[in-house]
């Protein structure tokens, strides 16, 4: 199975190397994802695994899901992911997953919901140009056309047009970030650079899908 862990997003800060070098780095807290579900071809159609992460107050739980955990013979969690794998998963059922599966130096993709910054303009959130800022000029901060230059039912705004609209809050990737540090003992990933979300949002930490070439 391809390393995946599901954590908390912290917050950012820097650290210093040994040469005396700042490297900024998000703060990602796992603690212990458990093994909820292997998926079968069988069973399934498909080979997959699904973790769980986060504690969470049995009160809080509703019916449907005691059931599920019931079933499975593991406590409840808080969040619930998939992983898609190639062949069966090695893992079995209440197995525990941490931080140990990464090592300073690797690289990983790591997944989250990026802040939602409300409804926008074109210019925010396509990076669009502005118009001249004259007084002659009518056309500021306005997209500009956006007809298909066509008259009767064939003129009309096509589908997937850049235009204003509601900008983040959507699931988002960033691809070969380096882990520079593991805390096993805090169940903590030190990752370089930025990755999606708020404080406190969920973020899932896989190995990366574009390794680094080998040198020739």
């Amino acid at each position: 199975m391809a390393k995946t862990i599901l954590g908390i997003k912290l917050g950012m800060t820097q650290i210093f190397t040994d040469d005396g070098k700042v490297i900024p780095v998000t703060v990602v807290e796992s603690g212990n994802n458990v093994v909820i579900r292997n998926k079968t071809v069988d069973s399934d159609g498909y080979y997959g695994v699904q973790i769980g992460f986060g504690e969470i107050k049995e009160k809080h739980v509703n019916k449907p899901s005691a059931g599920y955990f019931s079933k499975m013979g593991v406590k409840p969690v808080k969040y619930l992911r998939e992983v898609r794998l190639d062949a069966e998963s090695e893992y079995k059922i209440g197995d525990v997953i941490g931080v140990d599966i990464f090592a300073a130096g690797e690289l990983v993709d790591v997944i989250g919901t990026s802040k939602g910054k409300g409804f926008a303009g074109s210019i925010k959130r396509h990076h669009f140009a502005r118009g001249p800022m004259g007084h002659g000029s009518k056309s500021h901060r306005e997209p500009g056309s956006t007809g298909a230059m066509l008259s009767g039912p064939g003129g009309r705004v096509i589908k997937g047009k850049k235009l204003p609209g509601r900008m983040g809050g959507v699931r988002t990737t960033i691809q070969r970030l380096t882990v520079v540090k593991v805390d096993v003992d805090r169940n903590l990933l030190l990752i370089k650079g930025a990755i999606p979300g708020a404080k406190k949002s969920l973020v899932i930490v896989r190995e990366t899908v574009k390794p680094a070439k080998p040198k020739k």
